[in-house]
């Protein structure tokens, strides 16, 4: 797998280094190492002590958190330019949720004992990544903040339009928008039962919002999306 300039170019999509110059992203570039994960295999499991951050090169990466009774709750997936395990690069942390390959993907994986060397030959980098990781954490807390206030169609529907914004950012059209989950899926993600969740996409199908199909959907306006987010 190629590294070196193209894993620096990939490391300048990424929010968490996107602070950082060209020299900066290069010295960063030089510790990642490329991994691979087969569809289906578990890249760490929620409890696992933590120690390498990684960024998705090709593939889908799906975050979930597992309890005792068997359930499982979605709460993210990730596509070419995501970052997670992020917080490892500055602490020992045990992992908060399960990363799992939903398609055969390409990793990048910076270890900590690697990252923390490249950051105390260049503090600034530390600085910057920071600032950024701060960022981060706020927009997290306001998303809580509004998600604590949604109705579950406010939830379901921003949860397909983050999933639209993703595709768009991968290159896909205005409208017709191919988004590849399954309903309990977006029931998980957008927290909420599968059932509440479905009423609420039969809405919208109505509507000629979406069309449903078998483990999709397609989101023709995404726009009008937003007029059920309250």
């Amino acid at each position: 797998m190629p590294v070196g300039g193209d894993t620096a170019e990939l490391l300048a999509s990424v929010k968490v280094f996107s602070g950082l110059e060209p020299r900066e992203l290069e010295e960063v570039a030089r510790v990642a190492v490329p991994r691979s994960f087969e569809r289906g295999e578990i890249v760490f499991r929620e409890g696992d002590p933590g120690d390498t951050c990684y960024v998705v090169r090709s593939g889908t990466i799906s975050i979930r958190r597992d309890h005792p009774d068997g359930r499982s709750r979605a709460l993210a997936e990730l596509r070419p330019g995501a970052i997670f395990g992020e917080l490892s690069m500055f602490g020992a942390e045990t992992r908060s949720a399960t990363a799992e390959a939903l398609e055969d993907t390409q990793l990048v994986a910076i270890l900590r004992g690697d990252m923390q060397r490249v950051i105390r030959s260049s503090p600034d980098i530390a600085f910057k990544m920071l600032a950024e990781l701060a960022d981060r954490v706020r927009l997290v807390n306001e998303q809580l903040s509004r998600q604590s206030f949604q109705t579950v169609s406010g939830r379901v529907a921003s949860t397909l339009l983050a999933q639209v914004i993703t595709r768009q950012s991968e290159g896909a059209a205005e409208h017709d928008v191919l988004i590849k989950a399954t309903q309990a899926e977006i029931a998980q993600l957008a927290g909420t039962s599968r059932e509440s969740a479905s009423r609420f996409l039969a809405t919208l199908a109505r509507e000629g919002v979406v069309t449903l199909g078998r483990g999709k959907v397609t989101v023709h306006d995404p726009e009008r999306l937003r007029g059920f987010i309250h």
